[in-house]
């Protein structure tokens, strides 16, 4: 496995995290439960950023720039199902 694999299963991990973190902060009804959930949820979201960036500037997540007429489509064929 090499650098890019591990930082590609790194990110994958860290989104599934935040998912978790995420349900675990709505759905908390106790204040202390919440407040550790939502610190959790911080710092993964702060790691995933982080990876995110150094995975850009290693060229290995590739950012694909859309066009508005491809949104404008796509927003139309939403509303009109």
């Amino acid at each position: 496995m090499n650098n890019q694999q591990i930082m590609e299963n790194y990110l994958l991990v860290l989104k599934s995290t935040v998912e978790v973190y995420v349900h675990g902060t709505l759905e908390s009804s106790n204040p202390d439960i919440r407040k550790i959930m939502k610190a959790g949820l911080d710092d993964t979201l702060s790691s995933q950023e982080k990876t995110y960036t150094e995975m850009t500037n290693y060229g290995w997540y590739k950012i694909k720039n859309v066009k508005k007429e491809n949104i404008r489509q796509v927003l139309k064929e939403i509303i009109n199902n």
